[in-house]
């Protein structure tokens, strides 16, 4: 047994074909109501909702009776826990829809018949923007252009487009389910231009802007070197050196003589020198 509802906000985006059905359009998470179009209910009326191409019955008000009634257990239980019907009105309410409720649901009553065609979209993801630096080309020898390439994946029934600025450069569409799609863009390494990759379904977009300084990269490698020279040092630096030496007063020590070959050893004199700069 489902529960009464006597208001809840639901989102969608409505609309009435050309055959009078009325198409609805919600994202994947949100609550949807489908409106029976009555103010109130009569004592007879005996309202039922049905889904799907076979009419599979999951609600039903009998005013008389007193009873609201959700089978939310049929269908391998698609709408378990997310059916709810107005009392006051008779429309219906799905929550926390999915895109498995994606159909055709029609009201029937003692006097009205209405058809609603349902369509759920997935929540788009943000389109990730990536530099190709394999695909790095020079269109002339003091101008270079960045590869760029946008991309999203697992999405269905969606348009991925560059912009610059306001302007569409490129789109690409697709109407399969559960798909990966890519899209290049070629730039200025200098560009100051505004960018943007943009994914939209018929109900919501998400998008990512371009940030060329952070992205896109010169081609060649610029090297940076130093080529050093030795110089005479002039009067005034090494004036300036000898100011940062401290003499310490020597003092000598007669070191005994060790038999060795050089002589010369005997007269060495050592001496304490500090120095500070």
């Amino acid at each position: 047994m489902g529960e009464t509802s006597g208001s809840l906000a639901a989102t969608g985006v409505f609309g009435v074909d050309v055959d009078g059905m009325e198409s609805v359009s919600v994202l994947e998470g949100d609550s949807v109501a489908l409106n029976s179009g009555f103010t109130e209910m009569m004592d007879d009326d005996l309202i039922l909702w049905r889904f799907g191409a076979e009419n599979t019955l999951i609600a039903q008000i009998n005013v008389m009776a007193g009873s609201i009634t959700v089978y939310d257990d049929d269908l391998g239980g698609r709408f378990r826990d997310r059916l709810k019907l107005d009392d006051q009105t008779g429309s219906l309410i799905i929550t926390n829809i999915r895109t498995e409720h994606t159909g055709l649901y029609q009201l029937q009553t003692n006097s009205v018949s209405k058809s609603f065609s349902l369509t759920v979209y997935a929540r788009l993801p943000v389109p990730v923007i990536s530099s190709n630096s394999s695909q790095c080309s020079s269109s002339s020898s003091s101008q270079q252009n960045c590869s760029l390439v946008c991309s999203v994946v697992n999405v269905g029934h969606v348009t991925l487009s560059w912009y610059k600025g306001n302007s569409l450069l490129s789109s690409i569409s697709v109407s399969d389910l559960s798909i990966s799609l890519s899209l290049p863009l070629e730039v200025e390494y200098q560009d100051n231009n505004t960018y943007s990759c943009v994914l939209n379904n018929p109900i919501s977009n998400q998008t990512r802007h371009l940030d060329i300084s952070q992205l896109c990269h010169t081609c060649s490698a610029v090297g940076i070197f130093c080529i050093c020279r030795k110089h005479r040092k002039t009067d005034q630096e090494v004036q300036a050196r000898e100011e940062e030496i401290t003499y310490a007063d020597p003092t000598f020590y007669k070191r005994k003589a060790q038999k060795s070959n050089v002589k010369e050893e005997e007269d060495v004199v050592y001496a304490g020198v500090v120095t500070r700069r």
